[in-house]
């Protein structure tokens, strides 16, 4: 699909409408004055839709940071009559561009006002600037590239309720992600490394090294985009990750190979009612799969949150991950628990 096919296949796009709604007294863009209020509906959201765990302020202050995101066109609130922000929505578009284009669909609304119709008029609103975004963004793409475009949601298993709202609006499920959980009183298992490969703490000056070494390791996993610097610090830099519980494996030559990144938010931890860290990323690059690299650098992290005293180990993947990540997992301990899908509307 060339650039010009996605823009014949768009059409002409019209703004979003803005919903109405008689329990909404006023939509509005939100601006970095409304973080605290943001969180706390998130905060309401969280407690019902995934109580294992919450979304942290940092998280929505970091998107009012990123260049490719315009919260004054891509988010859009709606204000209770007394002033509280009852919902959001937002549609931001992947910065990536690499012959696929991704727009992310999020919000939220209190569940004291769930089961209204909020909820439609705002994932309406979403995907018409999700394609508006779509068809700003068209007439700059290489035509000589293949392009594919689609606007995708995640919901929880357990929320049928968004899952009704997002196919009644045409997006339809296809991929399922699990949460794997592995106790700490278990031994972290023994793996051997493979020669010419050292098992290493992860360490700030190999930042970039390793975003490369993450687009290489994830440029075959279903819905992944090549991470962009900008994103990509706040991760690394954010207040979460922690490197002493990251390992890298590196070759001869000091290249990243393989990495296990994870992080520790304390305030989960109430909810989840143990202590623990999650494993927000792990990888292998393509031309070193299949020597036993990612169950050994897994197993250097896993003995670091033993050592740390942590009492689990979290993470999600793809159930129908290309590596076969699932069946990895159980073998290093790993038992699955709740489940997420992802919705999508190919354009």
């Amino acid at each position: 699909m060339t650039e010009t096919s996605l823009e014949a296949r768009l059409g002409a796009v019209p703004a979003p409408p803005v919903p109405t709604h008689p329990d909404i007294a006023r939509w509005r863009p939100p601006t970095a004055a409304d973080i605290d209020a943001l969180h706390a509906l998130f905060a309401a959201a969280d407690a019902v839709d995934h109580p294992t765990w919450i979304t942290p302020r940092s998280e929505i202050a970091d998107t009012f940071d990123l260049p490719h995101i315009d919260h004054a066109r891509d988010s859009l609130i709606g204000l209770s009559a007394d002033g509280e922000v009852v919902a959001l929505g937002s549609a931001f578009l992947h910065p990536a561009r690499s012959g696929a284009l991704t727009v992310h669909l999020s919000g939220a609304v209190h569940p004291r006002l769930r089961g209204r119709g909020i909820g439609t008029g705002v994932l309406a609103w979403q995907q018409g600037r999700g394609r508006q975004q779509l068809s700003e963004v068209a007439p700059s793409l290489d035509a000589g590239e293949q392009w594919t475009a689609d606007l995708k949601v995640y919901a929880e298993e357990t929320n049928t309720a968004q899952q009704r709202i997002a196919q009644k609006a045409g997006l339809q499920p296809e991929r399922w992600f699990s949460t794997m959980v592995r106790a700490m009183d278990a031994a972290a298992p023994d793996v051997p490394v493979p020669d010419g490969i050292r098992i290493v703490p992860f360490s700030h000056d190999r930042d970039e090294d390793a975003r490369l070494a993450r687009n290489d390791a994830f440029r075959d996993h279903w819905g992944s985009l090549p991470s962009q610097p900008e994103g990509w610090a706040k991760f690394v830099g954010g207040e979460f990750l922690r490197p002493d519980l990251s390992r890298i494996a590196v070759d001869a030559d000091g290249a990243i190979v393989a990495f296990c990144l994870a992080s520790v938010n304390e305030d989960d931890w109430a909810a989840m009612g143990v202590s623990h860290a999650y494993i927000d990323l792990i990888g292998v690059v393509r031309s070193h799969r299949r020597r036993g690299l990612a169950p050994a650098v897994i197993a250097g992290t896993l003995a670091a949150i033993a050592d740390a005293g942590l009492e689990q180990a979290v993470l999600d993947v793809d159930t129908a991950s290309p590596t076969g990540a699932n069946t990895l997992y159980e073998g290093l301990g790993f038992s699955a628990t709740e489940r997420s899908v992802a919705l999508v509307e190919r354009i």
